[in-house]
């Protein structure tokens, strides 16, 4: 049986450590990597190793009580978090780590929440109790109130910090108490008598919870009636399933604890392929067909192409969830996403950056196709005869932006070759040429983000490249409605012309929803096939705002009204049409600058926080909850990106070192006017520089 799952968290919780250890007990690796010293299985990319941070989500298959698991490491810093989402989008259930200490953490909820998304069931898994301020019930009590979980613990800790002594296995009433340092050797215990009482506590909160989410339990729990531990088991597996109920288990990852208990929860409540209910997708010539695949080797072969990677030897390898059918080698398939066939040239199995050939790939497995030559991270592969397509990925939106060229101009070509393949890889990352400065910009999550590409470039690549600083993706947004807007094409030099003529109206629309067409034409005044070269050209028109030539967002579109002309009438003349249209709204429409608002979560002694949240006030920041953790205070923060560069040197030098912050992209906002004066101003006066 498979289990496909995923390990998420925050950055630091300790996934990739959690990783490396669940490798070792299942016998994957003979030796256990560590972090610091940058030779863990999963981080193989030099940077990995050199920051000791996750960057690129990595596939490796183990196998514990005859169960083979397919896991995939994800990164926990919010400028990879397309890592985690398409990860999320093919996998059938995760682990969570929440670190003891620090509780749940930005990237913590938003990992969470894309699991949410998706529908993926999850365990829990406390890890670093072993550190000081480590707390196993104000964790579950972190989850319940900021995640809204419905959890419950089944192993909790005896002691914590340096005088951790073993671990209490709730399910089955025993004591966990290991033996040596590797971790491998372990007794199982009757209870110690000091902690049956505690033992008994933490199985009535479990009990309680599932009794409000299933009714077996719920009966069981009104009548009285003890559950016994198959009960208590096969409870938890359904509730895990159907989204409703999370366990928790705690250990200590770098000591070696609790990772064979987290092991053994995952065979014994995450899904496997058949768990999950039938994948539907549409008829790609009909999109309100909807197909239904059922994970069965006998049903016609669908599978998701949910990632690229580049390998030194075979080029391009395309990462693919199985979902139903078998997929052979040698094959041709259709890619149902861009109607194109493809052929797979050969089929491996990733063990993070080493490839094991296989013969066949069937249903419910994560393997990896090589030999693909027209398909994109989001691609449905199918049988030619039974095509369906499967909803894609939608990668988040970019908020911070650099300048790049060449040194020479020998790596003009070069360096458009290398971000083509980055863009293959990487959906959240975005490159456009701007015109007016006859600069290459490449835009993404952040700052980290961008300077990974660069450094990729020049290792990977060996090109180097001029480099500008980091600039705020700002947005331009319209104010009002305005009604009855033209916009035409005509154009006559002699033998068949050009003509389009089309009417909008234009509205803002709700923060988020970004650009949304709307189709009014009525009694054939626009031939139907040029309603889509009217919404394509006011797409167009949206890429460069007024302002300051920023994309313009969140706003409704409605053709109205047009005429056309039987013989000049084109599908070229429609989207230039329109597209003059659109600039003509956004001029009567009043548009406003917007910036990127970051969740800024901070960690900061006492006798510090005056000088922190001081210098916060002057970077416009809006503190929106303050707490305690421990002797720290804590606080959670609303700032503009565009106050955040440099913020980890400053916050260092505010606190002699000993503070911490992490920052997630959170929403959209007005830009004050004399901030968007100086920001029309320095656009203006760098654009007469390099003209």
């Amino acid at each position: 049986m498979f289990r496909n799952i995923g390990i998420i968290a925050h950055i630091d919780a300790g996934k990739t450590t959690t990783t490396e250890r669940i490798l070792f007990y299942a016998g994957a690796i003979h030796k256990m990597g560590d972090i610091d010293d940058g030779n863990t299985t999963m981080d193989h990319m030099a940077q990995e190793q050199e920051r000791g941070i996750t960057i690129t989500a990595a596939a490796i298959t183990c196998f514990w009580r005859e169960h083979r698991i397919n896991i995939i490491d994800t990164p926990g810093h919010v400028d990879f978090t397309i890592e985690v989402e398409r990860s999320l989008k093919v996998l059938d259930g995760t682990v969570i780590v929440l670190c003891a200490c620090s509780g749940v953490q930005p990237q913590t909820e938003t990992v969470y929440r894309q699991a949410d998304k998706y529908n993926v069931p999850r365990i829990a898994f406390i890890n670093k109790i072993d550190r000081l301020g480590a707390d196993f019930d104000r964790v579950i009590g972190e989850m319940r109130d900021r995640f809204g979980a419905n959890a419950a613990g089944i192993v909790y800790n005896d002691g914590a910090e340096d005088n951790l002594k073993g671990l209490v296995d709730v399910i089955n009433d025993q004591y966990i108490r290991y033996i040596d340092a590797e971790g491998s050797d372990f007794e199982r215990l009757p209870i110690p008598e000091e902690l049956k009482e505690k033992t008994a506590n933490y199985r009535h909160i479990l009990i309680e919870r599932l009794a409000e989410v299933d009714d077996e339990m719920a009966d069981m729990y009104l009548n009285g009636k003890d559950p016994s531990k198959e009960q208590l088991m096969k409870a938890i597996r359904r509730c895990v399933i159907a989204c409703k109920f999370v366990p928790v288990l705690t250990g200590a990852s770098k000591r070696n604890r609790g990772v064979q208990m987290l092991l053994d929860a995952v065979v014994d409540y995450l899904p496997s392929p058949l768990d999950i209910p039938p994948k539907r997708g549409y008829n790609p010539d009909n999109k309100e067909e909807v197909i239904v695949r059922k994970a069965d080797d006998n049903e016609s072969p669908m599978g998701l192409v949910f990632k690229i990677a580049s390998d030194p030897y075979v080029g391009k390898i395309f990462f693919t969830r199985i979902y139903s059918g078998r997929f052979l080698p040698g094959q041709q398939y259709l890619n149902s996403s861009n109607g194109k066939n493809e052929k797979v040239a050969k089929m491996v199995v990733m063990h993070a950056n080493k490839q094991e050939i296989i013969t066949s790939a069937s249903t419910g497995e994560i393997v990896a196709f090589v030999g693909l030559k027209e398909s994109k991270s989001g691609d449905t592969l199918c049988a030619e005869d039974k095509p369906v397509v499967m909803e894609g990925l939608k990668a988040p939106e970019a908020v911070v932006s650099l300048a790049i060229e060449p040194k020479t101009k020998a790596d003009q070509d070069k360096m458009g070759m290398v971000l083509r393949k980055f863009l293959d890889e990487d959906p959240s990352l975005r490159v456009k040429f701007d015109p007016e400065t006859s600069q290459t910009i490449i835009s993404g999550m952040g700052e980290l983000h961008l300077e990974i590409i660069v450094d990729r470039m020049k290792r990977e690549n060996n090109l180097d490249a001029n480099v500008g600083r980091p600039e705020v993706a700002y947005k331009e947004a319209i104010t009002k409605k305005v009604t009855g807007i033209p916009g035409e094409y005509v154009s006559q030099s002699g033998g068949r012309g050009k003509f389009g003529k089309v009417v909008i109206d234009v509205e803002p629309g709700e923060p988020g929803t970004g650009y949304v067409f709307v189709d009014k034409i009525k009694g054939g005044a626009i031939p139907r096939e040029f309603i889509k070269p009217c919404k394509e050209g006011i797409e167009i028109g949206a890429q460069n705002g007024i302002l300051a030539g920023y994309p313009v967002t969140d706003f409704i579109a409605t053709l109205v009204d047009g005429k056309y002309h039987d013989v000049d009438s084109d599908e070229m003349s429609f989207q230039l049409a329109a597209k003059r249209a659109i600039k003509e709204a956004f001029r009567k429409a009043g548009s406003v600058f917007m910036e990127p608002i970051m969740k800024l979560e901070i960690e900061v002694s006492d006798d510090h926080w005056g000088n922190v949240t001081g210098d916060l006030m002057k970077r416009r920041a809006q503190i929106k909850e303050t707490g305690n953790r421990g002797k720290l205070k804590t606080a959670l923060i609303d700032v503009p990106l565009a106050e955040m560069f440099g913020y980890a040197n400053a916050l260092r030098s505010l606190t002699q070192g000993r503070a911490s912050f992490s920052m997630e992209p959170s929403f959209y906002a007005q830009v004050p006017n004399s901030i968007a004066e100086k920001i029309i101003g320095s656009r203006q006066d760098f654009v007469a520089k390099v003209s």
